[in-house]
């Protein structure tokens, strides 16, 4: 829809239409004739820095975040000595928030030398009520603050902003409507996130997202569809379909549908050669979603399935929803369904009241699974979960070394499965020029793994086989299989 609207011809001397999005071109408009007017009196363009903070749905966030600005007339630029910039942040860990903190105290020099800055704030930290309250005494230079749910009022809110003289706040507990059909600026133009649904219904007692992101609610397939084929029009091959728990997909609408018969409308889709998803929550991974992958040419052959623990006692705790026994059922249908799935997992070492033979239930499941990689994390208390103020937390040094023992038997079994894939020819889509060597190319296998081989940058964007020649550990370095080397 945003391809055909010239916010040019947009009356700002109307009152603004009720119904998005719409609404938020009007905003766009109003925001572009400022933006000319500041930047002609400047003699300069007005710059904008979006930086993000925190996960793949953050970053699709601040995608959109950057294509309303590149409407608006805005120029981006990576530097925060910028007239506009916002901050997208992170709340999974209070260490996220104090970075944030930090990042703002060094704003408010910046702004002192340019009085005329934006500073705007929004995401998942900015759905805590004591942030908000932190800020408005502390930071009182800040400029706009909105949260999650209300993302896509960004122009709207931006207008707001410029026409007030303090601190402009828009914070939603829940969502109320999903909108999705405005400007997007993404990082690749051959691969995009595509949200299929927002929120958690899960309540993981270490767990601040369900919190700041709110309920699940899922989008119409219709528009999913619609979305990506505007995608693959636009030479998107490859889609990462995103939500907190993707498996879950479907089950609040008025005509649900099942995640994977989501992914067989979507494989249908002309153009788009590769399917991802994430995050998948191993209580709702189903038998038909294990088929529909295993029957599939476009669905990656990965697979993210945070385990946390390998401890059914502590898996209770965390509000997980199931064993030990079920996870590694799981794993054996899927290796069964796919021998060539990589298998990637998350785990929490530390977690209150684990105990030493807690954890070699988790070591014992990572031997058993052998992940293809896991993003192990010591377990941080989070202010607002039930964890936080459970008995029995564990001493540092202990979940220490227990996280050390852990990260070398992950790493371990890692470069194996990495080196028994050597002399295999998988395809590979290019993505970058490699910083390094410009000679070569750097991309990624279906499995996500990183390959580094000889191209050229009109190669970028496009899927090539390549023979995997040599394994450095966690990257490889290949031959294309047309000879060039």
């Amino acid at each position: 829809m945003y391809n055909e609207i010239d916010l040019d011809i947009i009356d700002i001397n109307s009152e603004p239409p009720a119904e998005e999005p719409g609404r938020q071109y009007y905003f766009m408009a109003k925001c572009r004739r400022y933006v000319k007017a500041e930047s002609e009196r400047l003699g300069r363009p007005l710059t904008a820095a979006v930086v993000t903070f925190g996960c793949q749905m953050n970053a699709r966030d601040s995608e959109k975040l950057a294509g309303i600005l590149e409407e608006i007339g805005y120029v981006r630029t990576d530097t925060e000595d910028a007239d506009l910039v916002i901050y997208n942040t992170c709340t999974v860990r209070e260490n996220a928030n104090n970075k944030v903190y930090g990042r703002l105290g060094g704003l408010q020099h910046r702004k002192k030398k340019n009085p005329h800055m934006r500073i705007a704030l929004c995401g998942c930290m900015m759905q805590e009520p004591s942030v908000v309250e932190k800020i408005r005494e502390s930071y009182r230079f800040v400029d706009l603050i909105f949260g999650t749910h209300n993302i896509y009022k960004f122009a709207e809110l931006l207008d707001a902003a410029g026409d007030s003289d303090s601190m402009v706040t828009d914070i939603w507990e829940e969502g109320r409507q999903i909108v999705e059909e405005l400007p997007s600026d993404r990082k690749y133009s051959f691969k995009s996130g595509v949200n299929i649904m927002y929120g958690c219904n899960n309540f993981c007692s270490y767990c601040i997202v369900p919190y700041v992101r709110g309920r699940e609610r899922s989008r119409e397939p219709d528009d999913i569809i619609r979305e990506i084929r505007r995608l693959a029009a636009d030479g998107v091959v490859e889609i990462m379909l995103l939500g907190q728990n993707v498996n879950s997909y479907g089950k609040n609408l008025k005509d649900p549908l099942s995640f994977a018969a989501l992914l067989e409308k979507i494989e249908q889709i002309e153009g788009i050669g590769r399917i991802r998803f994430m995050t998948s929550h191993p209580k709702d991974l189903s038998d038909e979603l294990i088929g529909v992958m295993q029957r599939s040419e476009k669905i990656c052959r990965h697979l993210h399935l945070p385990l946390q623990s390998g401890s059914s006692r502590i898996l209770k705790k965390m509000n997980r929803r199931y064993d030990k026994a079920h996870y590694l059922a799981l794993v054996d249908k899927l290796r069964a369904a796919m021998p060539d799935l990589a298998l990637t997992t998350d785990i929490i070492v530390g977690f209150p009241g684990e105990t030493e033979e807690d954890f070699m239930e988790t070591m014992d499941v990572v031997r058993k699974a052998r992940f293809d990689s896991a993003f192990t994390f010591l377990y941080s208390k989070r202010t607002g979960t039930p964890a936080a103020v459970m008995e029995e937390q564990i001493p540092q040094e202990i979940a220490k070394e227990r996280f050390d023992r852990l990260l070398r038997e992950v790493q371990k079994i890692a470069a194996e499965k990495s080196a028994a894939l050597t002399g295999l020819t998988l395809p590979v889509l290019a993505e970058q020029i490699n910083e390094q060597d410009q000679s070569l190319l750097t991309g990624r296998l279906g499995n996500n793994s990183v390959v580094h081989f000889p191209g050229t940058a009109d190669m970028i964007g496009k899927i090539w086989d390549v023979e995997l020649a040599e394994c450095r550990g966690f990257y490889y370095l290949g031959r294309r299989k047309d000879g060039l080397s």
